[in-house]
């Protein structure tokens, strides 16, 4: 799914006008009854007090729809008007006279902190003061407004995005902007929906299909992408009846260092797991025995050192490498590390600290193949791209750096994001359940392994991020949070190859004719 940026919206609700013959009127008329849809497919007309508040501008005039709707139809609406200016929009003007002419109940002037209403726990809030077109600073006094939804404990549902929320900004005080419970986006979700600092303003979305022209979001060309499931079937390459393991390719795991032996069965196994026909290990002489009993499916070349790594040399041909697991960083293994980047041509994967041995020598970056991979946690992000002063300027900076060298970067988080040159995509696969030791080893893992497979690095990066997190979500019905482990995602990437195929479930077709019977 595409994510669109405010400005494409705004250019696709201008042609989605012109091409389908329509005012924008119609457009906000269209909007607000998806939203009405939406709500009263839940609620069935049960007597909760509905608080509607209502800005000034378009989303104002969504709110406003809304509550003529929801009037229409017998629900307990109380709707406001948050007068933050003396300009409207005309359309905020045109269903403000049509909801005049609906009830002799007209909506509540909110002038200042004195109007407030008061609302219960169990009400809701419908949030429709401002939309993605904010532009001007927020009156102290509707900044205590969004604070009113707050304290009062009711449930706040916003549309399209929460008031006070910039498309492509933080928030510097977080009591400037709606929390919302729920929001209902308009046709795309926004990014600011999956970054760390801003995605706390909405615990869930949906998004809403409004109608804007089909033909205009499918030629569109976005910086950011949404992926799911959709996304990653396509992306699948299926298996020959006459293939073998040498089909697959050869998979090399490069880590390890006395106690950390752990990180490369992690990777090995789950490059394996991934589809691989063959995996070879390389490790220091301690890794030999833990490795060749704990994985006999494992081939395991080891390094003249015991407890280190000290001379990254092998004869097998590898079809792609993932290299930093558990390495360490004995000055010996530095070596050893900057000479390998000298000589290797293969496809690479780095993490842990194969990229702080980058961070710490920059110069090393140059020596890297066109689209290797860094799968840096936040903390090795920052060693690498520098500090951030926000979530944003953290993804200009990631994308800098990915084309100042030609890399992909995986920003590893609740909504793991794949940057490219200017391109970035967003999984929604993954559960806190991750947040434990060696799930990084094992997403290493996945990604060489599809690269070995034949897929090509980035299409491996957007694949590979959403099997590991697709795994995780599937085993979760049995471990839990607490006491999911990294293994545990590696048993799980079988059943999420398996779930790429798996159709909806639909209701029987006779239950239907029963209920239509009845």
């Amino acid at each position: 799914m595409k994510i669109l940026s405010k400005e494409q919206i705004y250019e696709g609700d201008k042609l989605t006008a012109q091409r389908q013959n329509i005012s924008s009127t119609e457009l906000m008329e269209r909007a607000g009854t998806q939203i009405f849809n939406w709500i009263h497919m839940r609620m069935q007309g049960a007597p909760v007090p509905i608080h509607v508040f209502c800005g000034i501008g378009n989303n104002g005039g969504d709110g406003l729809v809304l509550a003529r709707h929801l009037i229409n139809h017998g629900y307990n609406v109380y709707t406001y008007v948050v007068n933050y200016s003396d300009k409207r929009s005309k359309d905020f003007l045109i269903n403000y006279d049509r909801i005049k002419q609906t009830t002799k109940e007209w909506p509540t002037l909110l002038t200042s902190e004195k109007d407030f209403p008061s609302i219960t726990p169990e009400a809701i809030i419908v949030d429709a003061v401002f939309g993605i077109g904010l532009n001007r600073p927020i009156d102290d006094w509707v900044k205590h407004l969004f604070q009113h939804f707050r304290a009062s404990k009711a449930f706040t549902l916003s549309i399209d995005i929460p008031s006070g929320l910039l498309t492509d900004k933080v928030p510097e005080n977080e009591n400037d902007v709606v929390w919302a419970g729920f929001t209902l986006s308009f046709q795309t979700p926004k990014l600011v929906f999956f970054l760390p600092q801003t995605s706390k303003y909405t615990v869930q979305w949906e998004v809403l299909d409004i109608g804007i022209d089909l033909e205009y979001i499918y030629n569109l060309n976005t910086e950011t992408e949404l992926i799911g499931k959709q996304e990653v079937l396509p992306l699948y390459q299926p298996r020959e009846k006459f293939s073998h393991k040498g089909s697959f390719g050869h998979a090399l795991i490069i880590g390890g260092s006395y106690g950390k032996i752990g990180a490369v069965n992690l990777a090995s196994r789950a490059a394996l797991s991934s589809g691989v026909g063959l995996v070879t290990a390389f490790v220091p002489k301690c890794g030999y025995v833990p490795l060749q009993s704990s994985f006999p499916e494992a081939m395991v070349i080891t390094d003249k050192e015991e407890e280190f790594i000290s001379d990254i040399s092998f004869e097998i041909e590898p079809t792609a490498i993932g290299i930093g697991v558990g390495i360490g960083a004995h000055d010996k293994t530095v070596t050893a590390f900057e000479a390998f980047l000298k000589a290797n041509t293969k496809p690479l994967v780095i993490d842990a600290d194969g990229l702080n041995i980058l961070s710490k020598k920059k110069a090393l970056l140059k020596l890297l193949p066109e689209q290797t991979v860094l799968t840096p946690h936040p903390k090795e992000l920052e060693r690498l791209v520098g500090t951030w002063k926000d979530d944003f300027d953290k993804l200009e900076k990631t994308k800098a750096f990915s084309k100042k060298y030609n890399v992909i970067i995986i920003i590893k988080g609740a909504n793991t994001i794949t940057v490219f040159q200017d391109k970035y995509y967003v999984n929604t696969t993954g559960n806190p359940g991750l947040a434990t030791a060696g799930t990084g080893d094992v997403l290493t893992g996945v990604i060489t392994g599809l690269i070995t497979q034949g897929y090509q690095p980035l299409v491996a990066s957007i694949f590979g991020v959403y099997l590991h997190g697709k795994s995780a979500d599937i085993i979760l019905q049995d471990y839990g949070y607490q006491s999911l482990i990294a293994s545990h995602v590696i048993e799980g990437l079988g059943e999420a190859y398996i779930d790429l195929f798996k159709q909806p479930e639909q209701p029987q077709q006779a239950e239907n004719e029963e209920d239509q019977n009845a």
